[in-house]
């Protein structure tokens, strides 16, 4: 399997900048992967295709501020590097306190024992750069908490490259039920989500739960790997809590449908059960590092529906798609078929509810 069987083209023109307003009024797709067939509906209507039973699980993460950008001063390189800009991107806290993964651009301007100061109070010291890439950075003094509380203060939305412009304000970029502030790009699928259309679910007497993922490398890091499987996923954070394992464990008990909204609530489900094993049929509560490649051939053992959005080609997310999908030429047919009736894509683009 070859990463090129992921590829696809996409003028630029199809690639949402900005959310739909008001969000629930963006297409959706409904696919029916049995059948092999698509209807085109309106993701207000999305309660046509839910049953009263079924339980919608959600990625209750919240982005922050992760992108900053300072000035060097300092260490090696000094004369050369001395007061030029830099972006640093947040990636996600490590085991010691105050020390964060980072990417950095431009990397070659970054070495162990330079600083990068965004603020009078607000700074980092490189620690170390590896080969591959990989930064380590450590901010003096300050709690993952504290870091994200500045960069909120400082930073920049860490709005996709394919977005031209930063939103004015974070909650756009928001789901309006993120709550766990983490994550460093949005969970995107929840973005068609109203208050409005949450409430009509909910008297529809379809269930929800709730898992996090703080979205980090693992999401979006890009696929350069020519076979899929020499690919090199990231752990991410999840966490599982009791009541939402009992909500998920009762549902699959009943036999009732488990619809996940966005590839991040798929991989955290899916890793919890491959991980766990899932002998009993049961999902215990967890917190910690999650590490799942879903591509096709995968065995899913949880959900048996999907929301999401329209994906990179090449992307470890419409590769996962096509693994819940069963057939990697259909989701790009349904891909094409979307061009056609121009579908918007990406993050803040249209829906697809797969089935």
């Amino acid at each position: 399997m070859f990463t090129s069987d992921f590829d696809y083209q996409l003028p630029r023109e199809y690639i949402a900048q900005k959310p739909q307003e008001p969000r629930d009024h963006s297409r959706l797709m409904v696919v029916d992967k049995g059948k092999k067939s698509v209807v085109h509906d309106s993701f207000f209507n999305l309660l046509q295709y839910l049953r009263p039973d079924d339980l919608l699980v959600w990625n209750n993460s919240r982005v922050f501020k992760a992108r900053l950008f300072g000035i060097l001063e300092g260490g090696k390189g000094e004369e050369l590097w001395h007061g030029q800009k830099v972006e640093i991107f947040l990636i996600k806290p490590q085991e010691n306190e105050g020390v964060w993964q980072v990417l950095g651009k431009p990397g070659r301007r970054l070495a162990p024992g330079m600083r990068v100061r965004f603020a009078p109070d607000f700074f980092c010291d490189i620690m170390v750069k590896s080969r591959t890439g990989e930064i380590l950075v450590q901010f003096s003094g300050l709690t993952a908490e504290q870091v994200r509380q500045k960069a909120n203060q400082y930073g920049h939305i860490p709005v996709p490259p394919y977005v031209k412009d930063e939103p004015h304000q974070l909650d756009i970029y928001q789901t309006v039920y993120a709550r766990a502030e983490g994550s460093v790009a949005a969970p995107t699928a929840g973005f068609h989500f109203t208050p409005d259309l949450i409430e009509k679910i909910k008297k529809r007497g379809v269930q929800l739960a709730e898992i996090t993922l703080h979205v980090g490398l693992g999401t979006f890091l890009p696929v350069k790997a020519e076979r899929v499987d020499d690919h090199v996923m990231h752990s991410e954070y999840v966490e599982l809590t009791a009541v939402n394992a009992e909500l998920i464990n009762q549902a699959k008990k009943d036999g009732r449908r488990i619809i996940a909204v966005g590839t991040t609530t798929v991989r955290t489900l899916e890793g919890l059960a491959q991980q766990a094993g899932f002998h009993d049929q049961r999902l215990e509560p967890y917190q910690g590092e999650i590490n799942i490649f879903i591509r096709p051939g995968f065995s899913f053992q949880i959900i048996d529906g999907l929301i999401t959005n329209f994906h990179l080609p090449r992307s470890t997310l419409l590769m996962l798609v096509a693994a819940f999908a069963g057939d990697t030429k259909f989701v790009l047919d349904c891909y094409e078929e979307a061009k056609a009736k121009n579908y918007r894509f990406y993050s803040f683009g249209d829906a697809m509810f797969i089935y």
